[in-house]
């Protein structure tokens, strides 16, 4: 991968297709530090890059301004985070109408510690902001109300008040108070994605440094899966792993053995392994915002034909659907080569959502493109380069002995696709074999 030190300002400005791609050689995941003999991710240049991609993705659609609460959202339009506990709290916001720089609202102090460290923010734009808290705060404090009224009174001096306010997420009396104030709201999620869509050279490789520490957590794992510790004991290793290298957030470790294969329960517990276990992990964090979906499959000390049989199974199909990976595809040929719920024990697609799945991945876990049986016949999606997506596969033993699970996360290149996702997984992993 060849890394061109200049950048066309017109280029980024018009938020088009990052001019350094470069698809012959590797894909850099760069160490943490910041260097001055190599040259690994711009901050500056990946700002200028999402605001120029929401920039123009406002323009192309009917909306006057976005008015966002979604934290993957704030953080892609601002490059502002102040810690996972703000994720589900709903209280920080930000106002952007394409004709200049976002306006921020945040929490407390935080918004002080902003107008300091982040001279990317113009100073006057950056205030304290606190709703409702999820409906600690009650309506009728005035919270919600003065807000709206300071929203309607920008967009009117931005000249967008006449025009919808999109809104990513928001509590019902927010939404309420912006109506009371004229404004007509409307949804601004389909926006943001349609910006976050296409990945710039630097997204990627945060994308790629977060995929190796979780390359690095599976090798420390498969070292400690021994009859006798617990899933949960794997989960904190994992943990301990990721944010002892960098990680800023441990979403959600999956760790699944056993009986619990099948059906696939999405979590963990203190089940203890025992010799011959099948057990599969899904290990989600983010690295500077960009997260992982990656899950592995390993027996514990052996394997049997029935979990072997599974699992070239699991690997066929998602050989099969990475085959397929260009620019241009729609997602309904993807999920077309994967089985019906009712070929792998399921009553419908419903059920077995999730299963035999692709979604997009970047700031957040579940981006563009969607790829299901369940949706992507009515609606398929066309492909193009740039998009990162992992793609899952799922085979229950036939004997009832386990169930495969099997993830690559693929970044979509001018003629086909990249793997991300390095730690082996063409055939059945076994830890300490017998």
């Amino acid at each position: 991968m060849t890394i061109l030190t200049s950048t066309d300002p017109k280029i980024i400005q018009a938020g088009d297709i990052d001019p350094r791609w470069d698809w012959k050689g590797m894909i850099p995941a760069p160490g943490r530090m910041n260097v001055d003999f190599e040259e690994r991710v711009d901050f500056r240049r990946l700002h200028n890059y999402r605001t120029a991609r929401a920039r123009q993705a406002l323009a192309n659609s009917n909306i006057g301004a976005l008015l966002c609460f979604d934290n993957n959202n704030i953080r892609y339009l601002t490059s502002t985070v102040i810690g996972e506990w703000s994720r589900d709290k709903i209280c920080r916001y930000t106002l952007f109408t394409g004709n200049s720089e976002p306006y921020l609202w945040d929490f407390g102090s935080a918004a002080a510690h902003h107008r300091l460290h982040n001279p990317w923010l113009e100073k006057d734009r950056v205030m304290g902001g606190m709703l409702g808290l999820r409906g600690s705060v009650p309506e009728d404090v005035g919270l919600f109300r003065n807000a709206a009224k300071q929203i309607a009174d920008l967009c009117r001096k931005e000249g967008v008040f006449d025009m919808p306010l999109g809104v990513d997420i928001v509590e019902p009396p927010m939404m309420f108070a912006l109506q009371a104030e004229g404004l007509t709201v409307v949804d601004a999620q389909q926006v943001m994605l349609d910006a976050r869509m296409i990945k710039s050279m630097d997204e990627i490789i945060l994308l790629n440094t977060a995929a190796a520490m979780v390359d690095g957590a599976y090798h420390h794992l498969s070292e400690a899966l021994k009859p006798g510790v617990r899933e949960n004991e794997m989960v904190g290793l994992v943990n301990k792993f990721l944010y002892d290298n960098g990680s800023d957030d441990v979403e959600a470790i999956n760790a699944v053995s056993g009986e619990r294969c099948s059906p696939h329960p999405h979590n963990f517990t203190d089940r203890m392994y025992r010799p011959g276990d099948q057990a599969f992990f899904d290990i989600i964090h983010s690295y500077m915002g960009y997260r992982t979906c990656y899950y592995r499959t390993l027996n514990v000390g052996f394997k049997t034909q029935g979990q072997s049989d599974a699992y070239k199974q699991a690997r066929e199909w998602i050989d099969d659907a990475i085959a397929l990976v260009k620019p241009g595809l729609t997602t309904d040929k993807i999920a077309a080569i994967w089985p019906k719920a009712e070929d792998f024990g399921f009553a419908n697609e419903m059920e077995a959502f999730g299963l035999q799945f692709g979604h997009g991945l970047g700031m957040a876990l579940h981006e563009r493109p969607i790829i299901s049986r369940l949706v992507s016949f009515d609606k398929p999606f066309e492909l193009q380069e740039g998009m990162v997506f992992a793609l899952e596969t799922y085979c229950p033993a036939l004997d009832g002995s386990g169930a495969a699970r099997i993830e690559e996360e693929v970044v979509v290149t001018a003629d086909g696709c990249k793997i991300l996702t390095l730690f082996p997984a063409q055939e059945l992993f076994v830890a300490n074999p017998y």
